[in-house]
């Protein structure tokens, strides 16, 4: 990113997105690059990914060759040897996804860039204060909990690899979770902004009204048949944004989904049948209380961050249908009428 970046304080697409990109490098999630405004692909980072499927499928194949499923195993212990199955399969799966769809993610992210350039930077600053927060702190917060994780359970330094992998799945997980939902609030923006611009038009065509100037009149008509007609083309990109938005990360959102639920459902599980057999319903030997209460309140958090940016960008484009019928009530031209 060659432009100038400051923390919540963002001008533009790039300087917006700039920790989620860092971060994304970082993981191998992000294979491209930015160049005069234009993504493209990154030899160096598309090796990395390869990389990085390779290990993961090597991974998962020794986990599964060493593990004891078809062995005997105590009733304790099978809901755990569950959650690291279905864990690691999931995450695998949803890794590997991500990094075969980085070539379309990336020509969503350019068609994103081009509708939001439009916005102001004032729109850019105050999306900033809630996409720099969540990015980065979200990121260290992650990175603390999984440290905790390690010191409560001891994990021997022979373990070194599964230690990497879970906090490489962990981290991916969580960056392509908030890159859904950076991009899903730069829509949301987008719709804001056709919406205003709409409404302006409505208090134009009003005022209009009252001033019978024939001169006057054969020159407004024109230019808000043509506001109109950019408004519309605008409003077609951002819907077919979104389409292509719901398309690339429809398996990814479901896979993450699945593991939020599922993931706390076998912790609260785990837990609560831990206190029925020890007795215990304040304090689960203090071993696990302190990582427990962390982990639900991270999957709580990014749960409804991704709820709210769905439901907030639906609410916002549903808005615009209502701003059409005001508009259409307030025309009385039939060209103009006709047009919305």
């Amino acid at each position: 990113m060659r432009k100038k970046w400051s923390l919540f304080n963002a001008t533009d697409f790039q300087t917006l997105m700039y920790p989620c990109f860092t971060f994304g490098r970082i993981l191998g999630l992000c294979p491209y690059k930015i160049n005069n405004s234009t993504f493209e692909t990154s030899k160096s980072q598309y090796i990395l990914s390869i990389i990085v499927i390779c290990f993961l499928c090597v991974f998962e194949m020794m986990f599964l060759k060493n593990s004891k499923i078809f062995t005997k195993i105590s009733f304790q212990t099978t809901i755990t040897f569950l959650e690291v199955y279905y864990y690691n399969i999931l995450i695998t799966f949803l890794i590997i996804i991500t990094i075969i769809l980085s070539n379309p993610r990336m020509h969503l992210l350019q068609t994103i860039m081009d509708i939001s350039s439009g916005l102001s930077p004032k729109s850019y600053q105050k999306l900033s204060r809630l996409i720099h927060t969540k990015d980065i702190f979200g990121f260290f917060y992650l990175i603390r909990l999984i440290s905790i994780y390690f010191y409560k359970t001891h994990i021997e330094h022979n373990h070194i690899l599964n230690i990497m992998f879970l906090t490489y799945a962990i981290l991916s997980i969580y960056q392509m979770d908030m890159l859904y939902i950076n991009c899903v609030c730069l829509l949301k923006a987008c719709f804001k902004d056709v919406n205003n611009n709409l409404q302006q038009m409505q208090e134009l065509i009003i005022n209009s009204e009252y001033v019978p100037m024939l001169f006057y009149y054969k020159q407004r008509n024109p230019f808000l048949i043509m506001k109109l007609k950019i408004l519309k083309k605008q409003h077609m990109m951002i819907s077919n944004t979104v389409q292509m938005l719901n398309t690339i990360f429809s398996v990814q959102l479901l896979a993450s989904m699945i593991i939020i639920f599922g993931q706390m459902s076998l912790d609260l599980y785990i837990h609560l049948f831990q206190w029925q057999i020890d007795g215990l319903f304040i304090n689960l030997n203090g071993q696990f209380s302190e990582f427990i209460l962390s982990d639900i309140i991270y999957y709580i958090i990014k749960l409804a961050l991704i709820v709210w940016a769905c439901e907030t960008c639906k609410n916002q484009a549903q808005e615009i249908r209502t701003t059409i019928h005001d508009v259409l009530n307030s025309a009385k031209d039939e060209q103009i009428k006709n047009e919305v």
